[in-house]
């Protein structure tokens, strides 16, 4: 007979989050500012057009059809593994082993890649307010000790941090939008950001490859499904919120962008600004530099923030795969006092400091090598997974529809599928572009990490079929697995 393990080690702190929490961390693993500010003026800048708003809004309406099928199926799945979860409800646990391995590599990525444009900017912005001359690396791991402090806490105090961070971040650009749309170049608003005749079909693969970048986080909500109260209500209503205040902020904002300087200028002034195109000419019309101050102070929280936003992810995604015994089972256990996965948490922030100082060490660029190619390579994982989950709906509806309509469990989900498809097509074919590197680098075969760490989440998949079939019987079966026996097959349980 199974040994039934505490439940205080084995569940995250339930009943903690609201709506608006996950929508939170949501939006900062998005992370607003670095999109508008940084995101927006590289497409400009590598594509050479106008309409990048266009895009933005492209993948906005193939992220909600994705998102009626991925909310609909959180009704029936409730795991803090989120995505690898819906590929083992949908395609069967062997692939979501191959999808878990994935899904860690690719969110550590993002995380550990923030490190260094949050080292760099910290330099800039806090080494000449305190008058700190520190190298990026100081900053970034004082930024790793705030996140590994952080990620062993209870998620309230992580969700209270974000949720001031991100409104801050919104407030900001939306001022910025205000300043903009009434400083129009010339007298006259133009509107050729928003006009999809503004692209050809070659570089609308790259603008729309740049910008899938910028609504990675969109998928964050079921993470937090066990950590949430009336999870079923509150999944939906986050991912829709986020997805909706994401596509405002960016169309928005990249549209009043081009107003103010006028489309005929908008790509020299991207390649000349940089980042600081989101907040230079709207303050040269209200005078001072002020908000450009408040504008890189409130770049590095919104970095900040993503840090934490993604550390979370990783460490429950660790936790749900200790839980299910795939991974050993002490990242399968919180803490009984903040109810945090204690483990798997620690496990992220040793990736993330030995990052770092192999980066510091070795002298390597910390924008290029860590920030741009990790970031990217990151997204392009996690795009996948999310199209990986798409199809898992398909899978797991075509079985039994559960009472649900046919339009949110085959019609929609199928059509975001192929859509989706055909994003991670076009981002792996301009993969090159958006790291910047020539199209014969050796750069241009990163992305086969994923198919090496698929590969071997496949082959683990298959031996524990083999020699641990009721640990495999576990996969994607959240609190309740720790609640199945790991010697033997067990009938499937489907967590409600």
């Amino acid at each position: 007979m199974p040994t039934q393990l505490s439940t205080v080690s084995t569940t995250l702190a339930g009943n903690r989050l609201g709506a608006l929490s996950v929508a939170g961390f949501a939006l900062t693993a998005a992370a607003p500012m670095l999109v508008v500010g940084g995101v927006v003026p590289t497409g400009w800048a590598v594509t050479g057009t106008v309409a990048v708003s266009v895009a933005m809004l492209v993948i906005a309406a193939v992220l909600a059809v994705f998102c009626v099928g991925y909310v609909t199926m959180a009704r029936h799945v409730a795991n803090a593994g989120s995505l690898y979860t819906y590929v083992a409800h949908g395609f069967g646990p062997v692939a979501a082993v191959a999808a878990a391995f994935v899904q860690l590599l690719a969110y550590s990525m993002m995380q550990v890649a923030l490190y260094g444009i949050g080292g760099v900017q910290a330099e800039a912005v806090l080494g000449d307010l305190l008058g700190v001359d520190a190298p990026w690396w100081v900053w970034a791991l004082g930024a790793w000790v705030a996140v590994t402090v952080l990620g062993t806490r209870g998620v309230g105090v992580s969700s209270r941090i974000l949720a001031v961070a991100v409104a801050a971040e919104l407030v900001l650009v939306v001022i910025v939008a205000g300043i903009d749309l009434a400083h129009p170049a010339g007298g006259t608003v133009s509107f050729a950001a928003l006009d999809p005749g503004g692209l050809d079909l070659s570089t609308f693969g790259v603008v729309l490859a740049i910008g899938v970048t910028a609504f990675i986080g969109v998928e964050a909500a079921p993470v937090y499904s066990e950590e949430s109260r009336r999870p079923r209500s509150t999944v939906l209503t986050a991912t829709f919120v986020a997805l909706g205040l994401m596509t405002v902020a960016y169309v928005l904002v990249s549209w009043a962008m081009t107003v103010t300087v006028g489309p005929e200028r908008v790509v020299a002034v991207a390649g000349e600004l940089g980042p600081d195109m989101l907040l230079v000419p709207a303050a040269a019309h209200v005078g001072g530099d002020l908000l450009v101050d408040a504008g890189h102070v409130l770049l590095l929280t919104s970095i900040a923030a993503g840090m934490l936003a993604y550390h979370n992810a990783v460490a429950r995604c660790a936790f749900a795969l200790g839980r299910e015994r795939v991974l050993p089972g002490v990242f399968g256990r919180t803490s009984p006092r903040s109810g945090a996965p204690i483990a798997a948490s620690l496990a992220q922030s040793v990736c993330g400091l030995i990052v770092v100082i192999v980066v510091a060490v070795a002298g390597w660029d910390p924008m290029t090598r860590l920030f741009f190619a990790l970031g990217t390579t990151g997204a392009l994982g996690v795009f996948t997974l999310i199209t990986a989950a798409s199809a898992s709906v398909v899978g797991f509806f075509g079985r039994d529809r559960r009472g649900e309509g046919l339009w949110a469990t085959r019609l929609l989900p199928g059509v975001a599928t192929a859509a989706l498809v055909g994003c991670v097509g076009l981002i792996v074919a301009n993969y090159t572009t958006l790291i910047g590197v020539g199209a014969d680098s050796p750069a241009r075969w990163v992305p086969g990490v994923f198919v090496v760490a698929g590969g071997l989440g496949c082959g683990y998949g298959w031996w524990l079929r083999a020699a641990r079939r009721g640990v495999l019987a576990r996969v994607g079966h959240g609190a309740n697995a720790a609640l199945l026996p790991t010697e033997a097959p067990a009938a499937p349980v489907e967590v409600a």
